[in-house]
């Protein structure tokens, strides 16, 4: 039987199906045993893996069941379905959903993963009013968003540094930023959190001027993100990934310590008085 060879970054549709496919793959099983699984027909699964045909979000969800994908397929079926999200963002939301360790720097606002959903809501409500997106693409986004937080319940291991800008940009008023600001000091007590902020003195030493993200996965691969103002970069050389975690090392030792960083948001919290 002729195999159809997908390029995945052609389409979401098509990093679907390679994505679909090597999972089914891992786990031994032809498109008819799978099929039977999960209740479908081997040549609706053939269809979804060659990309001409759209999976449905059940298909996706019992796919994710039964081949122990940690719901990466049904992240990769919004990024299909919803064209609210940043391009090449779903791809990375997948491997994000996979990682065991996620090393992150954000500046200007609070990185996703971190966000409270009145703050989320807040920073598209914005997007909405500039004419950047509609709407119903908001709507998309806060539930795509809402999906992706899940996977902090599996507890991996997630070390962010924020920029001090993240802490003092107010978004969405007093009263939404206190609660962030809140919720930030809840998830640096948890264990399997470090938080830690870089401070405006850090100055030029700074070694990052846009947002970073290095996901490490099961096998110690790591993979390294960051965007564009009209999309996300994926990069995966190794040489290029390295020096990103030489600086990311850097700058967790030039960043506040833990301890400081929590007093730090604490005092950004007490100034805002809702």
């Amino acid at each position: 039987m002729r195999r159809t060879k997908l390029d995945p970054s052609s389409s979401p549709l098509a990093a679907f199906g390679v994505q679909l496919r090597r999972s089914r793959e891992a786990k031994k099983l032809t498109q008819v045993e799978l099929g039977e699984l999960i209740g479908y027909s081997d040549s609706f699964l053939s269809c979804v893996e060659r990309a001409t045909r759209n999976p449905t979000l059940d298909f996706a969800v019992r796919s994710d069941e039964r081949l122990d994908t940690g719901g990466t397929l049904e992240l990769m079926w919004w990024a299909i379905n919803h064209t609210a999200l940043l391009q090449g963002f779903p791809e990375f939301a997948a491997l994000e959903r996979k990682a065991v360790e996620i090393r992150l720097f954000e500046l200007g606002i609070v990185p996703g993963l971190l966000q409270t959903p009145e703050y989320a809501r807040a920073l598209v409500t914005a997007a909405v009013q500039r004419g950047s997106i509609t709407r119903e693409q908001a709507e998309q986004r806060l539930e795509f968003h809402a999906a992706r937080q899940q996977l902090l319940e599996r507890s991996p291991l997630l070390h962010a540094v924020l920029d001090e800008s993240c802490i003092r940009r107010p978004v969405g008023g007093a009263e939404v930023m206190a609660r962030q600001l809140d919720h930030l000091e809840f998830l640096a007590s948890k264990p399997s959190v470090t938080l830690q902020i870089a401070p405006y003195s850090l100055g030029e030493h700074a070694p990052f001027a846009v947002a970073v993200t290095l996901l490490t996965s099961s096998d110690r691969t790591v993979v390294a993100y960051s965007e564009a103002q009209a999309r996300g970069f994926l990069e995966r050389e190794l040489t290029k990934v390295r020096a990103w975690e030489r600086d990311y090392h850097q700058l967790q030792v030039e960043a506040l310590s833990k301890t400081a960083s929590v007093e730090l948001i604490r005092k950004a919290r007490k100034e805002l008085h809702p």
